[in-house]
């Protein structure tokens, strides 16, 4: 009788790059930690939480991108650089979470209490004086500077070339401005947005490439060939595939933000909804509800205190406009072009091309 064959590997895990950057960022972590201890042993709490987001959880998607970026340009399988460069990446995504959830007035990340909530509790139980909440912001806002801090640090010194890391960075430079810039845009729609006017649905696109589909995926290819000494052809060629792969992750994800498992997400059902998401979805959702129930989206949208059941009928407002069905239609689409793009890309290897290949389909295809 002959021996089954090996389950394939998940595309995160192909030449082990999800262990490789997981071990990168426990060595890096591991030095900070220190740094932060000689300091003052006043840090070591702030340590502690900054070591466990960043090592317990996270799917690595940008740094895998980073890496079969590179490969795909021809990089070597072998190198810690590229490695290092592209565990920087999860740095980067750990400050924009932490900030992140401190904006949205996050409870939970992965299921664990946000940065802000962390430290709210910390004040809470250690019985200091003043705002526990806004020590909790407070200490939120700086250990997400910290943490941008140090993915430029590790970044810098990831041990590629210096001539390469050179010509990368201002790919890198460029994906931190666009997600920052993606972020305020978030965070101004809400607030001065009109949910009515003809370019609700261009301004919500805008939100949704910058804040997201750039930085998830185009960005971290283009950062990965340019470490590689990628062509010009290439580099644009993974525009070509990373931009609109990048929506259709995106758009994913808000589906999940509103009508995903909290068990499966690590975030409370609805929560989308909760924190006032002006997501393509929800645009689209006030465009095709009629005009009370519009209002009605629109008013409850991110309202403090919204109880279980009316993020329930909010849930339903956005399922019965049909705006679910037109997202799943443009991530089909997206999908389709994204894959085409690939296919005519011209790589050096294609166990690159497969793998990512393999993870688009990871990125994109996910229940709720």
């Amino acid at each position: 009788m002959t021996s089954p064959s090996p389950a394939p590997a998940l595309p995160l895990d192909v030449e082990a790059v999800r262990t490789r950057v997981d071990a990168a960022l426990a060595r890096f972590m591991a030095g900070q930690h220190a740094l932060l201890a000689t300091i003052s042993p006043d840090l070591v709490a702030a340590a502690d939480a900054l070591r466990e987001f960043l090592l317990d959880g996270g799917k690595r998607l940008r740094p895998a991108f980073c890496y079969w970026g590179w490969r795909g340009a021809g990089g070597a399988a072998d190198s810690t650089g590229i490695v290092d460069a592209a565990a920087a990446l999860e740095l980067l995504q750990a400050s924009a979470l932490v900030h992140d959830d401190l904006m949205d007035r996050s409870d939970t990340r992965r299921g664990l209490p946000s940065v802000h909530r962390r430290f709210e509790a910390l004040h809470r139980d250690s019985g200091w004086r003043g705002d526990r909440e806004q020590y909790g912001a407070a200490a939120a806002l700086l250990l997400g500077d910290l943490l941008l801090i140090w993915c430029d640090e590790l970044f810098v010194r990831c041990g590629v070339a210096p001539a390469a890391v050179l010509a990368a960075k201002p790919v890198f430079d460029l994906m931190r401005t666009e997600v920052m810039a993606g972020q305020y845009l978030d965070v101004l729609e809400p607030v001065a947005g009109d949910s009515t006017d003809a370019r609700a649905l261009e301004r919500a696109q805008t939100v949704l490439h910058y804040k997201s589909a750039k930085y998830t995926i185009e960005r971290p290819l283009q950062v990965g060939a340019r470490l590689a000494g990628a062509s010009e052809e290439l580099v644009a060629a993974y525009g070509e595939f990373g931009l609109p792969l990048g929506e259709a992750f995106q758009l994913r994800d808000d589906l999940l933000g509103v009508f995903g498992d909290p068990a499966v997400t690590g975030k409370p059902a609805g929560d989308d909804l909760r924190e006032g998401k002006r997501t393509l979805l929800v645009a689209l959702a006030l465009r095709g509800l009629d005009p009370a129930s519009a209002a009605l989206l629109d008013r409850r949208l991110g309202a403090p205190g919204l109880t279980a059941e009316e993020i329930t009928e909010l849930s339903d407002l956005v399922a019965k406009s049909g705006a679910p069905e037109q997202v799943e239609e443009r991530i089909e689409q997206l999908m389709d072009r994204s894959l085409a793009a690939l296919a005519a890309a011209p790589l050096a290897d294609e166990t690159a091309r497969a793998t990512l290949l393999a993870l688009a389909r990871a990125a994109t295809v996910r229940r709720y």
